[in-house]
């Protein structure tokens, strides 16, 4: 039993904890961060023991550079195909993402995609008569969308981001110059800028822009990039050119090498010393409640040894203020796990994702894939619109990385061509004539929340400290697969327009999950966008979370992250929840000040 009494106890060294941080602490609060996982990846030496680790592993998704603990075991995408891992899953679809319990969360292995939401997103229910609405507006999380840009480095232009409705302050731009759009991209850009496309009744013009990345580029004006984890620019002999601008090694993820991306580990190094403990190893396993009030007590965890061993010894973490900020997922199992289902039985429910589709081809020439981060430029003119009615909005990334994402190009393509007999001279040219033209597009769909799609637990179901395991129950509805219609028909139109010979493999495959809608299959995979389970709302017999992301039935304590959203469009999540994360912490300052 911790005899320390703090003024904030977090869960959670992601993002969101790690932002949240570093506030309180500039303003002298007393903040304890309890993680699950290690802090290998906040120094030079672990973050490197993660790149061997990354370079040694047969398999190169976003799970290998970050292995678990024993103790804080996390899903792997491996785990799709074999049935087993730490996922109980219920169907009737795969749910096919995975994220990272360690100190710096999934930003470790993120794309840094730090796309803001639209204004109509917030609007569902009002503007196209489905879903809900949030109970804030994009005005109101305007100022706290610039605050997380220039918190986590996002390198853009505003005025290439002005679309659809987004707008910016006045005389407002991001804190680094754009990531220069690829070779591939100006070739694609060349093709289809312009494109006209009809979705219904709607037109759009197609436009490859380079989307907003929270890696280093050019600083704008006084802006100072962060630097590596821990060191601001700072680093051994050789060392120097660490956390300074991407260098287009073409691995964003799992792990950027150089560390130009911005992971929260750089974040936690900016937290005040005096007034900041992150405790790691530490697993929060039951939130203590006064059941006649609703508020918090404290934070049960349990404190293990080591990453191998699953040993550990009980205690308790005492505050005024609580957050959970340990992930979509494991904020509710915490929460079902402590006896809370939430108002209206909501707790776990209205999970959500961005069930995500590849096509892929071959362009009329050479346009230099493999080359540059994984990704530069996207479509987002398909992001809204009043189609959004009857189908899902999606958006395309263009990826720099050929088919590896697609297929597991190049090696897939060596292994087939060599057993196509081909060997030397013939099987060199073989390998540049694909290689070199291999494109690649990522499609993004919208997913609405239904509260048939949860997280539940199951004393069954356990983890290696008796802590539970999550139980995902999971359905891609007639919305969504609607919107893979719509966006398949629409990568062919972009394909045809550039010259570029399609490839995308429709048959039955082990690679991805399937699913079919009016005799048409999809495979698709999950990007990573957990979102949901603790849903923000007006009414707290609806929703979980007020707009403050406080919880209604209990007056102390926050439960933060992309499991607070309604509903989540297409845009990456990352952005929002960081500006969400600030706008919390600000409402936790204030409600300090209103107490003392």
């Amino acid at each position: 039993m911790s005899s320390t009494f703090y003024d904030v106890v977090i869960v959670g060294a992601g993002i969101a904890g790690a932002l949240i941080s570093k506030r309180l602490t500039a303003k002298g609060m007393k903040v304890l961060l309890l993680e699950a996982g290690t802090t290998t990846a906040l120094n030079g030496e672990g973050y490197q023991q993660h790149l061997d680790t990354f370079y040694q592993a047969n398999g190169k998704g976003a799970e290998a550079p970050w292995p678990p603990t024993k103790a804080a075991p996390q899903p792997d995408t491996a785990d799709l195909r074999t049935g087993t891992g730490y996922f109980v899953q219920r169907g009737p679809d795969l749910y096919g993402s995975s994220y990272t319990r360690l100190a710096g969360g999934s930003t470790l292995h993120f794309l840094g995609v730090s796309l803001r939401m639209l204004p109509e997103d917030f609007r569902m229910k009002s503007l196209h008569g489905i879903s809900r609405d949030w109970p804030l507006r994009y005005e109101d999380l305007e100022p706290y969308y610039s605050q997380a840009e220039h918190e986590i480095g996002v390198s853009a232009n505003a005025d290439e981001q002005s679309y659809l409705g987004i707008s910016f302050a006045e005389g407002y731009d991001y804190p680094m110059e754009r990531v220069p759009l690829s070779y591939s991209d100006e070739f694609l850009g060349g093709s289809v800028n312009g494109l006209n496309v009809k979705l219904e009744e709607e037109s759009f013009k197609v436009r490859i822009r380079s989307y907003p990345a929270a890696r280093n580029s050019l600083p704008r004006g006084t802006y100072k990039p962060i630097g590596m984890s821990g060191n601001a620019f700072q680093g051994g002999s050789g060392e120097a050119y660490l956390g300074q601008r991407c260098e287009g090694n073409t691995a964003c993820i799992p792990i950027c090498p150089v560390q130009a991306k911005y992971n929260a580990g750089k974040t936690l190094s900016q937290c005040l010393p005096e007034h900041f403990t992150l405790q790691a190893q530490s697993v929060a396993s039951r939130v203590i409640f006064d059941h006649a009030t609703g508020a918090v007590q404290g934070i049960e965890y349990k404190r293990y040894e080591s990453a191998g061993q699953a040993s550990y010894q009980t205690h308790v973490a005492h505050g005024r203020y609580y957050v959970l900020a340990a992930h979509a997922v494991e904020n509710a199992k915490l929460m079902l796990a402590s006896g809370v289902n939430g108002p209206n039985d909501s707790m776990g429910r209205t999970l959500m994702d961005h069930p995500t589709l590849y096509a892929w081809g071959l362009a009329p020439k050479a346009i230099g894939a493999y080359r540059g981060p994984q990704s530069t430029s996207g479509v987002e003119d398909f992001r809204g619109g009043g189609f959004r009615a009857r189908h899902a909005a999606f958006r395309f990334d263009v990826g720099n990385d050929g088919w590896r994402a697609a297929t597991g190009a190049p090696d897939s393509l060596v292994a087939q061509a060599v057993k196509e007999g081909r060997h030397g001279h013939d099987l060199r040219q073989h390998l540049e004539a694909h290689l070199r033209r291999q494109l690649r597009l990522s499609i993004a769909v919208e997913q609405l929340p239904s509260r048939q799609n949860r997280v539940t637990i199951n004393p069954k179901f356990v983890d290696a400290l008796g802590n539970a395991r999550p139980v995902i129950d999971y359905r891609i509805e007639d919305y969504t697969l609607e919107g893979m219609v719509a966006a398949s028909e629409v990568a062919g139109k972009i394909f045809h327009a550039a010259g570029v010979e399609d490839f995308t493999d429709k048959t039955p495959s082990n690679w991805f999950p399937s699913v079919t809608h009016k005799d048409r299959t999809f495979h698709y995979h999950g990007m990573g966008h957990f979102a949901g389970t603790h849903a923000m709302g007006s009414d707290r017999t609806r929703s979980v979370v007020d707009r403050d992301q406080r919880c209604w039935e209990h007056p102390n304590l926050f439960m933060v992250g992309s499991g607070s959203f309604p509903t989540m469009g297409t845009s990456n999540p990352t952005l929002t929840l960081a500006a969400l994360a600030l706008r919390t912490a600000d409402e936790l300052l204030l409600t300090f000040r209103q107490a003392a």
